[in-house]
């Protein structure tokens, strides 16, 4: 499948491509372009929008793009619920979700300078979300 969303991604354009290659589609491809040209290029090249106004993989209330994904594919995993509210809380600026939503935002905004584009973002912070995962996930048996 292909996706696409805007360019200059930071945390749920991170995030939600790490969850669909986990969850969804492990032979996915994203295309990162414009704000103004996302529903353009979705239509001319079959691919599925995220993180834009109006799409159904976007922000609905105080839900972020990674809550959309989680509700459409019927995720349920237990540690990917604890990823999704650090997600939600870095990037709706709502940072007593998890004391963790701040330090990614912030490293988030660190690699997203690091990094030489969007496709370089996302195969070093694939790294922090498997760890993340992992955490959440030996958290999850100890209870």
């Amino acid at each position: 499948m292909k996706w696409v969303t805007r360019e200059r991604a930071k945390v749920d354009r991170i995030a939600c491509p790490w969850l669909i290659k986990k969850f969804v589609d492990p032979e996915a491809e994203f295309i990162f372009v414009a704000t103004d040209k996302v529903l353009e290029t979705a239509k001319k090249i079959d691919a599925t929008p995220f993180d834009v106004q109006n799409v159904e993989l976007g922000h609905h209330g105080a839900e972020c793009t990674f809550d959309a994904i989680l509700k459409k594919y019927k995720i349920t995993d237990p540690a990917a619920l604890e990823v999704a509210k650090v997600v939600r809380g870095a990037d709706t600026g709502a940072p007593h979700l998890s004391p963790l939503s701040p330090g990614l935002g912030m490293l988030a905004e660190g690699y997203r300078a690091i990094s030489k584009d969007d496709h370089d973002n996302m195969s070093k912070q694939f790294y922090l979300y498997d760890a993340m995962y992992a955490y959440f996930k030996s958290q999850v048996k100890e209870k």
